[in-house]
């Protein structure tokens, strides 16, 4: 089937049609952007009812051999584990167009450079060969780097300079991994199944050696510590619709790229399971430290991301049923609820110049939607019952208590440390005296609130009812832990 490469070339082609426009019309220019983007939404979303619950093999595939000398073939398809991803993808990029209204100076190229990242990002959740699937994991750094660096804050040369040495950094261990994971196995093929399959029969001890490039390559994408360093910088540097993607997708691409290693490998999984636990709990407990000190809301949120990314590792190295799934649906989760909190906090400073937690107080008697909805993400992000962080860690804790006993609590002393926070603000959001230069901050509109509205939605529903994301899931849940069992 062509619809995924249907999907993946709709913001290709926005972006070559903006590129023929003249930049003397900014709100055609926009406006193209949008219909771009709600194209893909619209497209991506349509599949649901097509999307079979019940198998765990690919689905709308489509192979077309590359180069078969190499190995490489032009892959895509989709699976539990992707299918979701591709779902937030294509929302958030379609509510991070809307939120790019502030976006004043070299508005065309911006609005270009968006619909790269969109394809390129979707590109990585579809992707079934290893070579495909590393293009696109590369490319998305030239469209980042050009958002940072271009409209990003004050120290936005720094930022996407972090943020691409990290990166590249991590994808040269990635990339040997890749290489001797393609010498090794008989064949010779960068096809996902025919790697995984032949990978299974190597030493444990070779299968060690490569996952632990694929880990510091994805981890530092996830982040996990110590490869975090980019990510604060990173986000409060960024444009806020660029840190909705960045917050909201870049980061599962690290989770979902891990869960496809662990796929390939899984002696590797179970002799480094204990450190991967380790590694998901400090990362749990120091992320939230370090957001429970910061004024500035947008590093508080990118601190926090670490915090929430340690759940996700968390799930992924339970290596059972309740774990993976606990796993999967944080990264869903964490999506809605960073995308939501960097829209917002991201509309407030266009409107008042600051992200100081200090300059809010009060703010429900002036903005009391802002408030109302900001509060929403920030009890979700503790994973409140009702909301999709609660499923998630559930989840997650049920599956680390399964496989480590009591040494789950330590997770709780994370959730803790994220309510400090999270209470601090809400806290500071209905208290205190209104301070003159808040008085007349406009509260949401129309199209602001209706972009909140649905990712605060998206939150609410899936925990209430998140049967239809963990059936969508769950056959490939259940392969991947079987696979784990046998090994």
């Amino acid at each position: 089937m062509y619809v995924l490469t249907v999907l993946l070339i709709l913001p290709l082609l926005g972006a070559v049609l903006l590129a023929f426009l003249p930049d003397r019309n900014p709100k055609l220019i926009r406006s193209i952007a949008i219909a771009f983007t709600a194209a893909a939404l619209l497209l991506s979303w349509g599949l649901i009812g097509q999307f079979d619950l019940v198998t765990a093999d690919l689905q709308f595939s489509l192979i077309v051999p590359w180069n078969p000398r190499l190995g490489t073939s032009f892959a895509l398809g989709v699976d539990g584990f992707s299918f979701p991803m591709v779902l937030l993808a294509t929302l958030l990029c379609f509510l991070a167009i809307l939120a790019s209204a502030g976006i004043r100076e070299r508005v065309k190229a911006y609005y270009m450079v968006m619909l790269v990242l969109e394809s390129a990002m979707l590109g990585v959740f579809m992707a079934q060969d290893w070579s495909l699937f590393y293009l696109f994991w590369e490319f998305t750094l030239i469209p980042l780097f050009f958002l940072i660096d271009r409209w990003g804050g004050a120290r936005k040369q720094q930022a996407s300079l972090n943020f691409v040495l990290y990166t590249m950094g991590g994808s040269v261990f990635m990339l040997i991994s890749l290489l001797v994971v393609f010498d090794a196995i008989p064949g010779h093929s960068f096809y996902m199944k025919d790697v995984a399959t032949g990978a299974r029969e190597l030493s444990p001890h070779t299968q060690v050696l490569i996952f632990l490039g694929f880990l510091v390559g994805f981890g530092v994408k996830m982040p996990i510590f110590p490869l975090h360093g980019w990510l604060p910088l990173a986000h409060v540097e960024a444009p806020s619709p660029v840190s909705i993607l960045l917050s909201g997708i870049l980061l599962k691409m690290g989770s979902y790229g891990l869960i496809r290693a662990a796929t390939m490998l899984p002696e590797a999984v179970l002799a480094l399971q204990n450190l991967l636990a380790g590694l998901a709990l400090f990362s749990l407990i120091y992320g939230g430290l370090l957001a429970w000190r910061q004024t500035d809301l947008k590093a508080m949120i990118a601190y926090s991301s670490i915090s929430h990314m340690g759940i996700v590792l968390f799930g992924i190295a339970a290596m059972n049923v309740a774990g993976l799934t606990g796993a999967v649906t944080q990264m869903v989760a964490h999506g809605l609820v960073a995308g939501a909190l960097f829209l917002l906090i991201g509309l407030l400073y266009e409107r008042t110049g600051t992200r100081d937690i200090n300059q809010y107080s009060s703010l429900i008697q002036v903005t009391p939607r802002f408030a109302f909805f900001t509060s929403l993400a920030l009890l979700a992000g503790l994973g409140i019952p009702g909301t999709a962080g609660f499923i998630a860690e559930l989840h997650a804790m049920i599956g680390g208590f399964e496989r480590w006993g009591w040494v789950v609590l330590l997770v709780s002393i994370g959730m803790l440390i994220s309510a400090a926070y999270a209470i601090r603000t809400i806290g500071r959001l209905f208290t205190g005296p209104v301070r003159p230069g808040m008085r007349d901050v406009q509260d949401l509109r129309a199209v602001e609130m209706a972009a909140a509205g649905v990712l605060s939605l998206g939150i609410l529903l899936l925990g209430i009812l998140p049967g239809e994301l963990l059936a969508m899931m769950s056959a490939s849940v259940a392969q991947l832990s079987d696979i784990f069992a046998g090994g």
